[in-house]
C-alpha cells in the first residue's frame, strides 16, 4: 500500500526513537513517505495532498489535533486514516481501542492494514469543521484556549494541566452569572438556558489518566449525535456530574451506565441529524481539543459515511459494541 506518515514532532508522545521505529515498521511492507507538520492547520494540506495523489492511507503521529486536521483533509475521499497516539491525553486514538502506547499502537495498525480493516464512518461537523469524537462550546472552549496557552507545560504534565486551567477558568476566566446560549434541534426540541454545551460523536468525552470520562455511553462511531447542555456551572453540581461521569459506561452486561442523574442542570439530546446553538455573546468553542475562537451562531450536522478509517482488528471484529446504536431521541 501506498501510506503518508504525518508527524507531528511538538506532539507530547513523539520522541526522536518513537518516530524512527515507527517509520522502519511502516517501510517493511508499504511504500511509504513522511512529510512533518511546521504549523496549525498543516495537516489539512498534507492530508488532501495525499489524497489527491490517491495513496491508500495517511497515518497521524500526533494528538488530537493533528488527527482532527488530517480527517478534515481526507473527508469525502477514498484515502483512509490511520491514527498513532502522540500526544498527551490520544482521546480518539484510544477511543477506537488502539494502545496508547504509540510503537505498541503501530503493530495494531499494521495488522489492520494488512486484514484491510478500513471502514467508513460518520463525523460530526460544526460551522463547516469535521470533528471525530466532540465540539465544545463555552466553559470547556475557555479551558481548551487557556491550555493552549500553557503547550510547553502541557507536554510535561499533561491532564494536570487540564485540571489546573479548569479551576483557574471557572474562578476567574468564565461567566457563569447567566445564560450564555439557546441549542435547538432540527425536530424542534429547544434548551435555551445553557451555559455550556458538548456535542458528541463518540464516547468517552475526555480521559484523566487512565480513566475515561463519560458524558454519552450510548455514543459511538455508527451513531448520530448527542448533545449535552449544562444549565449550572455552580461548583457542587459540576463535582457531583464529574463524579458521574467517572462512574459511568458500560459494564459486563452492556447496558449503559447514565452520568446524567441530575435532569434540572443538565440537558441531553440523542440521535441528533442536525441542531443549532444561538449564542447570547461571543462564545467560544473548540473541536477534538483544538481551540478556534468565539462565534454567536453554531450550526450542527451529523455526516454519514464521512470519512474512511483503519480500526484495529478487535473493534473491527466487534463492530457493534463499539459502534453504538443509531437513532436515539431526545430525552
Amino acid at each position: 500500500m501506498r501510506l503518508l506518515l504525518i508527524v507531528n514532532s511538538s506532539a507530547s508522545s513523539v520522541t526522536a526513537r518513537a518516530r524512527v521505529v515507527i517509520q522502519k515498521a511502516l517501510a517493511a511492507d508499504h511504500e511509504l513517505s513522511v512529510a512533518e507538520t511546521s504549523r496549525r492547520g498543516h495537516a489539512t494540506p498534507l492530508a488532501q495532498g495525499a489524497a489527491a495523489d490517491g495513496l491508500d492511507a495517511v497515518v497521524v503521529l500526533g494528538g488530537d489535533g493533528t488527527i482532527n486536521e488530517a480527517a478534515n483533509g481526507l473527508a469525502g475521499t477514498p484515502t483512509a486514516l490511520g491514527v498513532l497516539p502522540g500526544g498527551s491525553t490520544n482521546v480518539f486514538a484510544r477511543t477506537i481501542g488502539m494502545t496508547n502506547d504509540p510503537i505498541e499502537a503501530t503493530g495494531e495498525l499494521l495488522a489492520a492494514l494488512a486484514a484491510g480493516a478500513v471502514r467508513s464512518v460518520d463525523l460530526g461537523r460544526v460551522n463547516g469543521r469535521y470533528f471525530l469524537f466532540h465540539a465544545g462550546f463555552g466553559f470547556d472552549a475557555a479551558v481548551v484556549g487557556e491550555v493552549e496557552k500553557r503547550s510547553v507545560a502541557k507536554r510535561w504534565f499533561g491532564a494536570a494541566v487540564f485540571v489546573t486551567a479548569a479551576m483557574s477558568t471557572w474562578a476567574r476566566g468564565y461567566d457563569r452569572s447567566s445564560p450564555a446560549f439557546a441549542v435547538r434541534s432540527a425536530e424542534g426540541t429547544v434548551v435555551d438556558d445553557g451555559r455550556f454545551a458538548v456535542c458528541l460523536k463518540t464516547d468517552p468525552y475526555t480521559f484523566l489518566g487512565s480513566r475515561p470520562l463519560h458524558l454519552a455511553p450510548e455514543a459511538g462511531l455508527d451513531t448520530l449525535l448527542t448533545v449535552v447542555t449544562f444549565r449550572s456551572l455552580r461548583l457542587p453540581t459540576l463535582l457531583l456530574l464529574l463524579a458521574g461521569a467517572l462512574r459511568a459506561g458500560k459494564p459486563a452486561t452492556g447496558r449503559s451506565v447514565r452520568p446524567m442523574a441530575h435532569r434540572r442542570t443538565v440537558a441531553v439530546l440523542e440521535g441528533v441529524e442536525a441542531a443549532e446553538i444561538l449564542a447570547y455573546r461571543p462564545l467560544p468553542y473548540q473541536v477534538d481539543g483544538d481551540y478556534l475562537g468565539e462565534a454567536e451562531r453554531f450550526e450542527l450536522r451529523s455526516v454519514p459515511g464521512a470519512l474512511r478509517l483503519v480500526v484495529p482488528l478487535s473493534v473491527s471484529a466487534d463492530r457493534d459494541v463499539h459502534a453504538g446504536r443509531r437513532g436515539r431521541g431526545p430525552r
